[in-house]
């Protein structure tokens, strides 16, 4: 018996359509694949899940000093005159993180080994780099994912099956977060 399904791909192929297909499912909560592709990208899901439901408050709050640049009212930096020089004015800001634990910051790396980045653009400047933001998906499942799941244990996803696809008639499911 087989440890995985080759789903008729290369090594490279099959893991980066994994990767990119674990990357949807985080994201969006729910995706529509093949069974045979919902039940690998399953498999890796609730691993993910589980890792942070484990880790979810393995972290500690510390209060940091930051040096910020002060702003005008048009948004730009507060230029004053030292020695003949131009100088950004700064000022000191009370900041309060979260400072990973060990087991917590493996987790996290795991984690981002296993999904893409994913880049948000806003539907008025698409196309344009301006106004892009990456999303947090590590955050995402740590912060809203995991609470949800802490009393659960494992079980993370679930397959619906929808129907054949027109084309093949390979058989469609709804890939979805619980």
């Amino acid at each position: 018996m087989a440890m995985y399904r080759k789903l008729g791909k290369s090594s490279s192929q099959r893991k980066a359509l994994l990767r990119s297909q674990v990357t949807a499912v985080i994201y969006h909560g729910r995706i529509v694949t093949t069974e045979a592709r919902a039940k690998e990208v399953r498999k890796i899901v609730d691993h993910l899940v589980a890792l942070a439901v484990r880790e979810k408050d393995n972290f500690e709050t510390v209060t940091v000093t930051a040096k910020v640049p002060k702003k005008d009212k048009d948004g730009k930096r507060v230029k004053e005159v030292v020695d003949g020089k131009k100088v950004t004015v700064f000022d000191n800001v009370e900041k309060t993180i979260k400072k990973d634990n060990a087991s917590r910051l493996n987790a996290r790396k795991l984690i981002i080994k296993e999904i893409y980045t994913v880049t948000d653009v806003p539907k008025a400047v698409a196309g344009k780099k301006r106004n892009t933001k990456e999303i947090d998906l590590v955050a995402k499942l740590f912060d809203e994912i995991a609470p949800k799941y802490v009393d659960r244990n494992g079980g993370y996803t679930r397959i619906v099956k929808i129907g054949l696809r027109k084309g093949d008639a390979a058989m469609e499911v709804v890939l979805e977060l619980v």
